[in-house]
């Protein structure tokens, strides 16, 4: 089967969502599949995942054994993604914090951009289930990273987004990246930026995980705010101050 778009989803310990986002991602259209790329959770993520895939040729388990970070496990589905050929490769998280619905939509305004982002932060977006404290923090990490890195969109630190394979390729075709974790989303972004591909912000709603528990503490969010400076001095174009 040809697919157009491929999603990918770095999971640890996602068992009680993981078969209702496959599930869910299908079913926006026979063109788009799935990759999970599991750090070989404890709770047999992965399990599913594989009893999935031999039922769906559309579902594909890369299974991370001892490794662990969302950033590794991105770059490893992203060079997966472009192995099977596809145009599109979605990354939103396992959680249901993005929904899987906004997908047929975001393929829909791919003619205008290379990056769409699923943004809680312009007119239309918002969040659900967080208190004020946590919608706090989002918006001074926005600001922080905006301000270092000067990507041309609001919210930096969301994960729901869809990218031309060109943009990957570009991407990949980089060594020594600063991230392993969450601040993959913001390097990435960055050399896309500075290789000159157009962005677009879309507004979603983004909600609080019911299930499970958040692999993001305080001890891993302080260190991707620390890798900001760092990636701009990686990837920065040689004329730059």
């Amino acid at each position: 089967m040809r697919l157009r778009a491929m999603a990918i989803v770095p999971t640890y310990n996602e068992a009680g969502n993981v078969k209702r986002l496959i599930t869910e991602v299908l079913a926006q259209g026979n063109g788009v599949g799935i990759i999970i790329a599991d750090d070989d959770s404890p709770d047999g993520t992965w399990k599913i995942v594989e009893e999935f895939s031999k039922k769906d040729p559309r579902v594909h388990l890369l299974r991370r054994i001892g490794v662990r970070g969302r950033g590794t496990a991105s770059l490893a589905a992203y060079k997966y993604a472009l192995g099977l050929g596809v145009e599109y490769i979605i990354e939103l998280d396992a959680d249901f914090s993005h929904n899987p619905s906004y997908i047929r939509k975001f393929l829909k305004e791919m003619g205008s951009c290379d990056v769409l982002v699923g943004s809680r932060l312009i007119k239309g977006g918002g969040e659900t289930g967080r208190g004020p404290g946590r919608r706090v923090i989002t918006q001074l990490a926005n600001f922080y990273i905006r301000r270092v890195l000067g990507l041309p969109y609001r919210d930096t630190t969301s994960g729901f987004k869809v990218m031309r394979r060109t943009v990957i390729e570009e991407v990949l075709k980089k060594d020594g990246f600063v991230s392993t974790g969450p601040s993959m989303l913001q390097e990435v972004s960055y050399i896309a930026h500075k290789k000159g591909f157009r962005f677009k912000e879309v507004p979603i709603i983004f909600e609080d995980r019911r299930v499970g528990r958040s692999s993001l503490d305080l001890k891993t969010l302080l260190q991707s705010l620390m890798n900001v400076p760092k990636i701009r001095m990686r990837h920065r174009p040689s004329k730059e101050g």
